[in-house]
């Protein structure tokens, strides 16, 4: 005998979809984040200021401030997304001088100096992967499906579909032919519904991606 609900649920559709609530590690330390649909943040991770795109997450002892992370975003354990900076034209570099209240009472935080380093937002775009150990400087701006290798420092920012790695990181090659990644840009599968992505798994995991393009492009 079938469950009159379970049938109406597959009816529907919603049987297929897991719930959407975020995971977060009980290890995990978040301040002020916003979180999509589906993210994961993993063992020891530290986020502070930072918004999560819908299905992307974070492997253990990751850490991020000031940063805005797509979606379909890949971080590898150990990576550090706006690295911390310090005053290098002061007399010290030590926290001394922005966090001075840790140390003395009726001295409080460099307002000015936070928010300097707010100002400098990492920004994060949709499907990428930063390897394990990647370190992303202040201001950087990484596009669309690009692929940071491991333990790279990314100083500057990288393009989109765009393969870079080293110390400072520096372009390897592009992932794709640039026709093949404007397609994938003008596709913008990344923003589609759960149900539709639900129906293209299987042709990304089987198609050639020119071939799957031409399906996906006329549908």
């Amino acid at each position: 005998m079938v469950d009159e609900t379970s049938a109406a649920d597959a009816a529907d559709g919603s049987s297929r979809l897991r719930p959407d609530e975020p995971r977060i590690h009980p290890t995990a330390e978040l301040k002020e984040c916003r979180l999509g649909r589906h993210v994961e943040i993993g063992p020891r991770t530290l986020l502070r200021e930072v918004s999560v795109g819908d299905f992307s997450y974070f492997e253990r002892g990751g850490e991020a401030i000031y940063t805005s992370v797509g979606k379909f975003c890949s971080i590898a354990a150990n990576t550090r997304l706006n690295a911390l900076e310090h005053p290098v034209e002061r007399l010290t570099t030590h926290k001394l001088t922005y966090r001075p209240n840790e140390y003395f009472r009726y001295l409080g935080i460099d307002q000015a100096f936070r928010e300097r380093r707010r100002s400098k937002r990492v920004t994060i775009g949709n499907d990428v992967w930063i390897g394990h150990g990647a370190v992303v400087m202040p201001g950087v701006t990484i596009g669309d499906g690009a692929v940071v290798g491991a333990n790279a420092v990314v100083t500057r920012d990288v393009p989109p579909f765009t393969i870079v790695a080293g110390v400072p990181a520096r372009a390897l090659r592009p992932r794709f032919p640039e026709r093949v990644a404007r397609r994938i840009a003008a596709l913008a599968w990344w923003d589609w519904p759960q149900d539709r992505l639900h129906a293209a798994v299987p042709d990304m995991q089987a198609l050639p991606i020119e071939d799957f393009l031409d399906r996906w492009e006329a549908r």
